[in-house]
């Protein structure tokens, strides 16, 4: 799809489109021990993705949507490379076997911009934890050194998917988590906001606190 047609989409639209392109590429990510029961999930697939375009500026939309298209004239698929990639962390003999050797190359200077993006989200992430904490719970654990065979931290998922956009994409993105950062806001908050209200819940304290009273204590 070109950049005309992406421009008569609306921002709302433009962000389905992604999200229904992200979920073809998802049906077609072979798993060791047959499919996942997260791919026949479209209601939370399309909940948790479209909070977080929710957040994303427009050229960031636009341009990944013409990620998602140069992958499939490609042959690549970015969900399969994604997960791949995760593997260093959660499975990494058979990451350097037989996963390694088939996904791009990424320099030591884009490794190192994809570091810095990552160190601040994990530092929001660690916050709306702290204020949020039953919310929090929900979440993926926070951090590599916390990835197990069957649980991937928030800091290993995102090191994969941030692996995965064109260097226009990565710019853009680092742009606007410099400017988010910028303006003392803090992105998961915003992108959580986006999903509890999908939910239907007016805001966070609302859902925390729906949350905390739906989890059985101790």
């Amino acid at each position: 799809m070109s950049e005309r047609a992406y421009s008569e989409l609306s921002d709302d639209d433009l962000r389905e489109r992604i999200v229904k392109h992200e979920w073809d590429q998802f049906q077609q990510v072979d798993n060791e021990g047959g499919r996942a029961n997260c791919q026949g999930n479209w209601p939370t697939f399309h909940q948790m993705r479209l909070s977080q375009f929710s957040v994303w500026p427009r050229e960031l939309l636009e341009s990944y949507a013409d990620d998602l298209d140069r992958a499939d004239a490609e042959a690549r698929n970015l969900l399969t490379e994604k997960y791949g990639r995760m593997m260093e962390s959660t499975a990494p003999e058979d990451y350097r076997r037989d996963i390694a050797p088939y996904l791009p190359k990424l320099g030591l200077e884009r490794q190192e911009r994809q570091e810095r993006v990552i160190r601040q989200q994990v530092a929001w992430a660690k916050d709306f934890r702290d204020r949020y904490p039953t919310l929090g719970q929900e979440m993926r654990r926070l951090r590599t050194a916390d990835d197990t065979a069957q649980d991937t931290s928030f800091e290993t998922y995102l090191r994969g998917e941030l692996s995965t956009y064109s260097l226009k994409t990565l710019g853009l993105y680092e742009k606007m988590v410099l400017f988010t950062a910028s303006q003392r806001r803090n992105l998961t908050e915003e992108t959580l906001l986006a999903t509890v209200k999908m939910a239907g819940y007016p805001d966070l304290d609302q859902a925390e606190a729906a949350q905390r009273k739906a989890t059985p204590t101790a």
